[in-house]
């Protein structure tokens, strides 16, 4: 099972896909998946309207596809969370983990263009794993409790300014992460229990066609069930809540590429949690 919202931005509406690929209406559940959504079990109500039957079939043909979760609370972000790719930043891996903030409003469709921001030369591309917040979480008590509060898994693609994140940024990332449309996500919210696994799935990038990463979620530095309850102790994650967990080696950043130009293509997969494509235009 797969949740997506579909339509004009502003405008979406919840649609489930079965495991065949068909889409069915999510409206008469929900007006939208969001965080009131997640918190009243509606992961598992979509679930059994979706094995009853109880659901209308619906045409989602040639229609935009919007992120998957709406207006979500917080983004929160880890950085150099794979040992390569913190040593191709000129960085030792850390000893906890790192977090910085993007503005909410930066989640945009996994298929919209990527805005260049004005006067901006560093633009970067970063494929990485994101955790959807399905409870409240505050203080928990171990890494093993922390599945219990995920309510599922999203591609994102958490694309960054390095200008303005690394050398203009006072000290801290954010400056360089929160630009309009810095951050695609989806095409769908992948039900935690679907997932199976989340520290065994492939992940990879491209541009223009050519491969930029291709790494796999086992080479965390800090797993999912670990960042959970690093950030609870915090920060109260909130249903809805979006955990970007970091990116592999292979961006520009390293030096090996360039940045991104107006009309460069990206492409971002990971295993189960579908592609996206996004268009560089100017801003």
């Amino acid at each position: 099972m797969r949740l997506m919202r579909v339509g004009v931005l502003g405008a979406e509406r919840p649609v489930v896909l079965d495991d065949g690929g068909r889409a069915f209406d999510l409206s008469g559940l929900t007006n939208d998946i969001d965080g009131a959504f997640l918190a009243d079990d509606g992961i598992a109500r979509a679930r059994a309207a979706l094995a009853a039957g109880a659901l209308p079939a619906a045409d989602v043909a040639g229609e935009r596809v919007g992120a998957p979760i709406a207006r979500p609370p917080a983004v929160v972000c880890v950085g150099m969370n794979y040992a390569a790719h913190a040593a191709e930043s000129g960085a030792a891996p850390p000893e906890h983990p790192v977090i910085f903030y993007k503005h909410p409003n930066t989640v945009v469709g996994p298929n919209d263009d990527v805005i260049l921001p004005r006067g901006a030369a560093k633009v970067d591309w970063e494929v990485e794993l994101g955790i959807v917040i399905g409870r409240r979480a505050r203080y928990l008590s171990s890494p093993e409790d922390a599945f219990g509060y995920i309510a599922g898994y999203v591609l994102s693609n958490d694309v960054s300014e390095r200008a303005l994140q690394l050398e203009v940024s006072g000290g801290q990332w954010s400056k360089g992460k929160s630009c309009e449309t810095f951050n695609p996500l989806g095409p769908w919210l992948v039900p935690a229990a679907d997932v199976g696994n989340p520290q065994a799935l492939g992940l990879r990038s491209w541009v223009n066609g050519e491969v930029r990463q291709d790494s796999n979620t086992a080479d965390m530095l800090f797993g999912v069930a670990t960042l959970i309850h690093d950030i609870s102790q915090y920060t109260v994650l909130e249903p809805g809540d979006l955990v970007n967990t970091g990116t592999p080696q292979g961006v520009a950043l390293s030096g090996r590429f360039p940045y991104l130009s107006i009309d460069d293509v990206v492409e971002i997969e990971i295993d189960g949690l579908g592609r996206q494509r996004q268009v560089v235009v100017k801003g």
